[in-house]
């Protein structure tokens, strides 16, 4: 079945609800917006003064003789000062309202992307592990950063010109229908054409920027592929392959840019076409009515000064419909991301939990990630607070799966993990996680100092604790060692440092986080001997008093434990005492 898109409208009120904020800024740039109506009107009522009454012996307009003084009016010299004077106040006040609403419109602008880019960001973060390795972080971070810039082109730069060009465009049809009401009809008979245009061209345009904007996240995933496998690209020495697939991507990108600015610059023309269309008609019925004393010249030059502004209106407002396709499309986009369904829903009944005891259990556990073949297929054990848990098995077999159902980054197809004698699912999310403390094989740093990537596990950690936790994992005197000591940068994910020297400072944010649970995913499986024994020193300080898992190949990381697991082929679970042998 074809996919299914939301209607403007429907796009129109999503982002006004999201623009809630800012809806007094939004107001006062409307109202500022509105002052261009008069200022328009004002503009070309100079001209008309200096032909009819100054050059001319025409009486000067009912309107400006009930508020201007009779010897302003008397004198032709005094009412061509007044025309000046008018002339430069217009346009003084014109480029104030144009400066006012400039700086209004960049910080709403500003206020608008970043309270949007934040809530993509909070909704992304919260996605499941799925959604990210089936979409990647390219795409999403493309609809973070790009796609967000919508709101503000529709918000502001669509919606607020629209509104007040179509006020613009009213006032100006009343003048013109006061003066020839005939010349009224002839300026406005091309705005069906205008309209119909528009229409025509929105679908086109609407799908041409939707295939862009998906060619623009491809060319941007291949750069975050490459520059995150740098390492590998140089040692094979595929930079010209690389850069070939980039040129490939980024020219499709191109070439349905070029397509789409095409579609567009067309519209212009035809829009253009219009409405020099109506300009010629008007200008050749109008000269007519002055021969015929229908018209004053004046009245005549009045006319078409206002009618050259009020084709601005049209052209802006049939132009909005077609230019607004290519925001609707990001807005669309970056909507469709925070509807993401969340694959762990948390419980409006969801329970407090402080600090758990560590009592663990699997209760016919079936899990699968989509609708292959189960990873775990009925799994059950039970684990006592404090107890160790040794997990061994072939690559892919469920180790590292089982502790994700822990932690509840997936829930179980069926069946149910228990904590401390409540399904997990039970508890609140955040606190379910505050519970664990983890250990991965390829340890995770931030691109930030050696101290707050160990003060990750508690932003509040005093200095004394952090150096504490860095003892307590043998890495203290390594840091103590570096001329920045704690300060150290440890660069982008923790390259400017060994692999041993960063399982020590994840092992310091274990120490520092005290769960009462700890899941340890091969922690050892990288590093020599010499770190090994070092690690497993600190490893064995921080499983004291913690339920703990451990995944390992080496079974003799797993010696002490007090109940292994052997995750077979098929998905099942072998519970074994453990003096059991354990296979590899």
């Amino acid at each position: 079945m074809p996919e299914t898109r939301p209607t403007d409208f429907a796009i129109y009120r999503r982002l006004l609800w999201q623009a809630r904020t800012c809806w007094p800024h939004i107001t006062a740039l409307f109202l500022l917006g509105l002052l261009t109506t008069p200022l328009a009107l004002l503009a070309p009522v100079p001209l008309k003064i200096v032909v009819d009454c100054v050059i001319g012996s025409e009486p000067v307009p009912g309107i400006l003789q009930r508020v201007l003084p009779a010897s302003l009016i008397a004198s032709p010299s005094s009412l061509l000062g007044f025309a000046v004077v008018l002339v430069l106040g217009v346009a003084f006040l014109a480029q104030l309202q144009s400066m006012l609403a400039m700086v209004l419109r960049t910080y709403t602008a500003e206020r608008l992307v970043q309270d949007f880019r934040a809530r993509l960001f909070q909704r992304v973060q919260r996605l499941s592990f799925v959604f990210h390795d089936k979409r990647g972080a390219s795409d999403a971070a493309y609809r973070i950063q790009q796609d967000t810039n919508s709101i503000q082109h529709i918000a502001i730069d669509g919606v607020i010109p629209f509104v007040t060009s179509t006020v613009t465009l009213g006032s100006m049809l009343y003048v013109i229908a006061r003066l020839d009401w005939q010349l009224c009809v002839v300026a406005v008979a091309i705005a069906p054409a205008l309209f119909v245009l528009a229409r025509i061209y929105r679908t086109n345009l609407r799908r041409r920027a939707h295939t862009a904007k998906h060619l623009e996240s491809r060319a941007q995933s291949v750069v975050y592929e490459v520059l995150s496998a740098l390492r590998v690209v140089k040692a094979f020495g595929q930079e010209e392959r690389e850069q070939a697939r980039f040129v490939d991507t980024s020219r499709l990108g191109m070439q349905e840019r070029i397509r789409l600015a095409a579609a567009q610059g067309v519209l212009g023309l035809l829009v253009g076409v219009t409405t020099a269309t109506g300009a010629a008609a008007t200008l050749f019925i109008g000269v007519r009515h002055v021969l015929s004393g229908e018209l004053l010249l004046g009245e005549l030059l009045l006319v078409m000064g206002y009618l050259a502004q009020l084709y601005d209106p049209l052209k802006t407002i049939s132009r909005k419909i077609a230019s607004l396709q290519s925001h609707l499309a990001s807005a669309e986009r970056a909507f469709s991301l925070l509807d993401e369904p969340s694959d762990v829903p948390e419980s409006p009944r969801a329970r407090a939990l402080t600090r758990a005891r560590g009592a663990i259990a699997f209760e016919n556990v079936t899990f699968g990630y989509g609708s292959e073949r189960p990873v775990l297929r009925n799994v059950s054990f039970e684990v006592t607070p404090g107890a160790r848990v040794g997990i061994a098995g072939r690559t892919g077999a469920g180790k590292s799966t089982t502790l994700h159902l822990l932690t509840r980054f997936f829930d179980p197809t069926s069946g149910r993990v228990v904590l401390d004698g409540a399904d997990v699912r039970d508890y609140r999310v955040a606190d379910l996680r505050h519970q664990f403390a983890i250990v991965l094989q390829e340890p995770v740093l931030f691109s930030t100092s050696i101290a707050e990537n160990i003060a990750y596990a508690r932003a509040d950690a005093s200095t004394e604790e952090i150096i504490a936790a860095a003892r307590a994992a043998n890495v203290h005197d390594f840091i103590a060692g570096l001329p920045e000591g704690y300060a150290t940068s440890v660069g982008e994910r923790g390259l400017r440092l060994s692999g041993g020297e960063r399982q020590r400072i994840a092992l310091a944010r274990a120490f520092l986080k005290d769960a009462p649970i700890l899941l340890l995913d091969e922690p050892t499986s990288s590093v020599d001997l010499r770190t090994e024994a070092s690690i497993l020193e600190a490893l064995e300080r921080l499983m004291r008093g913690r339920t703990t898992f451990m995944v390992a190949h080496r079974l003799g990381t797993l010696k002490g434990c007090d109940l292994l697991l052997q995750f077979d082929d098929d998905g099942r679970v072998r519970v074994l005492a453990p003096s059991s042998t354990v296979e590899s």
